[in-house]
């Protein structure tokens, strides 16, 4: 894995962290490829039971695709007519995201500074929002002259309402973090020198719950955005059954009626 993307697992906490301060953590090829390989080792690794997305320095979250790389490798392509600096989407952005809101455990996204492109769509893609008050988002895909991608169209209307999505994706700007909380996009806006403090305190007790609700939880919420009330209430049926068989269903039952700590084994 590229330095460029640091993991690190910590009592069932998967950390991911953006590395490339100096560029505001922007997107080049080695950076998303290693950023693939952790969000999808973290989702798979049954060890993890929450992942923490963050980011160095203090002044991006991630900025999107590093351009000064991309016009470069777009030249390329009209030299060899390859087509292939595009293929980024569905080799990288795709499966970045499908990991991170289908990982089978939450997803916390520590926003730092400016998330914008990709960026504010992978901050979409995690399950919490803890966001610094010196942090801002912008789609800014438009200003490339290029759609959304990373999930947002699928995200940011889920958040804010297809109204508003297709306004700040059509007229891209930049909203502050009160701004982002008011809209839903931040849950949570703390003083930028607690951020990282804050939000491994909020991963490490997700990362010590009931994973497997939390897992149910998610998938449930993702299905009855899609289905009728019948179909999601079959589907919740079939998740609370799921739940009531953990392991972790009878610790907190007995817990409760022992007046005890529920200590959870996420399984």
């Amino acid at each position: 894995m590229a330095d460029t993307v640091l993991y690190e697992v910590s009592d069932g906490l998967a950390t991911i962290t953006l590395n490339r301060p100096e560029a505001m953590n922007a997107l080049n090829v080695a950076t998303k490829v290693a950023l693939r390989e952790a969000a999808e080792e973290a989702a798979r690794d049954t060890a993890v039971r929450a992942i923490l997305l963050t980011a160095a320095g203090e002044r991006a979250f991630c900025v999107g695709q590093d351009l000064k790389e991309h016009v470069g490798l777009l030249a390329q392509d009209r030299e060899t007519g390859s087509g292939q600096t595009m293929s980024t989407v569905g080799e990288h952005y795709n499966p970045i995201v499908r990991a991170l809101a289908g990982a089978a455990k939450p997803v916390v996204a520590a926003v730092n500074g400016v998330a914008a492109g990709a960026g504010f769509g992978f901050a979409l893609a995690a399950d919490y929002r803890i966001v610094a008050d010196t942090a801002s988002f912008n789609s800014s895909f438009v200003g490339v002259a290029l759609t959304g991608d990373s999930g947002i169209s699928w995200t940011l209307p889920r958040v804010v309402g297809p109204s508003r999505a297709q306004d700040l994706l059509l007229f891209p700007r930049s909203l502050g973090a009160q701004d982002a909380l008011e809209l839903g996009i931040a849950n949570r806006v703390v003083p930028a020198a607690e951020l990282r403090a804050e939000a491994e305190k909020v991963a490490r007790k997700l990362a010590s719950g009931p994973t497997v609700a939390y897992a149910a939880i998610k998938e449930a919420v993702a299905f009855g955005l899609t289905h009728s009330l019948e179909e999601t209430l079959r589907k919740e049926d079939e998740l609370q059954t799921r739940a009531g068989q953990s392991e972790d269903h009878l610790i907190a039952v007995q817990a409760f009626v022992n007046k005890e700590k529920p200590k959870y084994l996420g399984r």
